[in-house]
Formats: structure tokens, C-alpha cells, sequence
């Protein structure tokens, strides 16, 4: 799976660090290899972290290597992606959807 240099990855042992004591709006991308929409929405998530670079942290966790975090914040289905500002989870976006949807999302969360 090829990654934009903005996008980062996150892990069950660096998720509080990286992401929840962020100062910046951090989007993280639930997914997993074998997950068809997950791989659509790859494309997606990449163009988004390019476009927002420096005003949002990007970031992609593999559900099946890092088992903790999903299931602190009910992961059900993926992907999924989850806004947080300030430590809180503050959106949530299931499903394969548009890049504007995402975007939106994102401009609601900047100020």
C-alpha cells in the first residue's frame, strides 16, 4: 500500500503520544490489508493529508496489528476514520465515502 509522506502511522504504543496530545487536529485512518474499501479509501486519505499538510496530522492504523486502540473506540466496521482535537474524538466517518465528505469534516473541526 503506498503512502504519502504526510501520512503517518500509528501504532497501539504511540497512539497517545503522537495523536491525543497533539496540538493539531489528528485524523486517523482505521484499515486493514484485507479490507477492499479500505485499500479504495487509501488514495483518498493520501490526497487529504497532502491538501491539509501542516494543519492536520494524517495518520492510518492497521486494525489487525494494533488491536487496542480500535477497540478503545468501539471499532465496528472499517474504515473507518475518526477526527480528534484536544485528545477527544470530535467526528467519525464509516465506510468508503467522498473526498469532499472527509473534507468537509476536517474544515468543520479547523477553527
Amino acid at each position: 500500500m503506498s503512502e504519502s509522506k504526510a501520512v503517518r502511522v500509528a501504532t497501539d504504543a504511540n497512539f497517545d503520544a503522537e495523536v491525543l496530545k497533539s496540538a493539531n487536529l489528528s485524523m486517523v485512518d482505521f484499515w486493514a490489508e484485507w479490507c477492499g474499501p479500505c485499500r479504495m479509501l487509501s488514495p483518498t486519505i493520501d490526497a487529504l493529508a497532502t491538501e491539509f499538510q501542516g494543519k492536520v496530522n494524517v495518520f492510518k492504523m492497521n486494525v489487525d496489528e494494533n488491536p487496542q486502540v480500535p477497540g478503545k473506540f468501539n471499532i465496528r466496521g472499517i474504515p473507518t476514520v475518526i477526527l480528534f482535537k484536544n485528545g477527544q474524538p470530535v467526528d467519525q466517518l464509516v465506510g468508503l465515502q467522498r473526498k469532499e465528505a472527509f473534507a468537509e469534516a476536517i474544515s468543520r473541526h479547523l477553527t
